[in-house]
């Protein structure tokens, strides 16, 4: 069955580490693409460098230029293959320009799937059929974010004073999220759902595209299947800058997923 996802993130090995991807102009938002996106097209690329490590498990990318779609290459290197983990790098490349810089470790997430423990909370939400689709989104935002015809986003109507005008001041999104098709989410797909979420700042009164400069993900077991609860907050804002941090729990109410990047203060749209 043919999935947009998975070819949207597909990648073809060209030797000596190197992998072919075609990135699609169905992820674009504001003046690039999403930074989420491309890294899941990364993590692909890494997810078959080390047979028996296919799973990203720390992720930490430097986001360089904007990329663009079209061509790119993923060149790959293994830094250090240990027992049950390997260090590896990556860097995206579009023609001469460098778009992304990766270093990652990746290993198994089934040597240890049983064992996933917290003492976080859970993201307390509306049924997804009680929350607000992201298809209601105000048409300037639907413009510069054209990913969002790519997945299912249902936000917590205590969430969406940004999108009338009325935004909280507390800095928190947080909603429903799946791919288009029902999808099942997967390990690789995570490295693009703590990404998806409009900017935090968004809550602040700061709409508009925002850049990420830095971004680290953890990924902390194979979601269930289903639905996942995407939940963003940022507590600073300075220097023209503002981190935005965020957790990610699967319908089997496990935290999956964690992130934090640096990302600059939202350009006006």
């Amino acid at each position: 069955m043919h999935i947009e996802w998975d070819e949207h993130i597909g990648v073809t090995a060209t030797g000596e580490g190197r992998y072919a991807a075609d990135l699609t102009d169905g992820w674009v938002v504001g003046g690039g693409l999403n930074g989420g996106y491309l890294l899941s097209t990364i993590g692909n690329a890494l997810s078959k460098v080390v047979p028996g490590k296919p799973d990203p498990i720390a992720v930490s990318a430097y986001y360089l230029s904007a990329s663009v779609p079209g061509p790119a290459t993923v060149s790959t290197r293994v830094v250090r293959d240990g027992g049950s983990i390997a260090t590896l790098a990556a860097d995206l490349t579009q023609g001469h320009d460098s778009r992304i810089t990766v270093l990652a470790t990746y290993g198994d997430l089934e040597r240890h799937a049983g064992d996933v423990r917290t003492t976080a909370t859970a993201p307390v939400m509306p049924p997804v059929e009680d929350c607000v689709p992201n298809t209601m989104a105000p048409p300037e935002i639907r413009n510069i974010a054209t990913l969002m015809d790519r997945f299912d986003m249902r936000f917590d109507p205590a969430c969406i004073g940004w999108a009338l005008g009325e935004p909280s001041g507390t800095g928190h999104l947080q909603a429903w999220f799946r791919l288009n098709g029902e999808r099942d989410p997967d390990p690789i797909e995570l490295l693009m759902v703590v990404d998806a979420l409009p900017p935090v700042t968004f809550d602040l009164g700061m709409p508009g595209w925002a850049p990420t400069l830095e971004l680290t993900a953890h990924v902390r077991a194979k979601p269930a299947p289903g639905w996942l609860q995407v939940s963003h907050r940022t507590s600073n804002v300075a220097g023209g800058m503002f981190e935005e941090d965020c957790e990610v729990w699967d319908s089997a109410g496990r935290l999956v997923a964690q992130s934090r990047q640096l990302a600059r203060v939202p350009r006006p749209i």
